[in-house]
């Protein structure tokens, strides 16, 4: 943080928490190493960057933001996706506790859930026909699934 406060002259107006992985695999073959990995991944780092950052938005004043990239695993439950769907429920809390707590030092924090979005890490799982047709069903306007991705480019979020 002392390189971002020195850039940014001591204050910082947005922090994403964009942070993300997953195991997919049955609950039960999850391993404490799995457990580990993807809870530090997913929550811890969003959490004690948000600590790290709170000085920095606070000294924007009025105004500046936490975004947490959640999912809506983090509310609707998924085969597969236990620890994944665990970290993103907890990300969307802490979001809630953090708008509360950090209002009167100017701070909101929300999140943004969205269903699949293709990446780098997901690809072999939208290879699979039922998945996709799956997902599909889930987006009421029949949205891609680069929908979340085009507006992050064009700046509507």
């Amino acid at each position: 943080m002392g390189r971002v406060k020195s850039i940014f002259n001591g204050k910082l107006n947005i922090l994403v928490n964009n942070a993300g992985a997953t195991i997919w695999k049955p609950a039960t073959e999850q391993t404490p190493e799995d457990y580990k990995f993807v809870m530090s991944t997913n929550l811890e780092s969003a959490f004690h960057l948000s600590q790290l950052a709170h000085p920095l938005l606070k000294a924007s004043g009025s105004g500046s933001s936490i975004v947490f990239i959640s999912s809506v695993v983090g509310s609707v439950g998924y085969d597969g996706f236990c620890l994944y769907s665990a970290t993103k429920g907890a990300m969307n809390q802490l979001a809630r506790s953090l708008a509360c707590e950090w209002a009167k030092d100017g701070i909101r924090a929300n999140c943004v859930a969205p269903g699949c979005i293709r990446t780098s890490g997901n690809e072999q799982l939208l290879e699979d026909e039922e998945f996709v047709a799956k997902e599909s069903g889930r987006v009421p306007l029949g949205l891609p699934n680069n929908y979340f991705e085009q507006l992050l480019a064009k700046g509507k979020l």
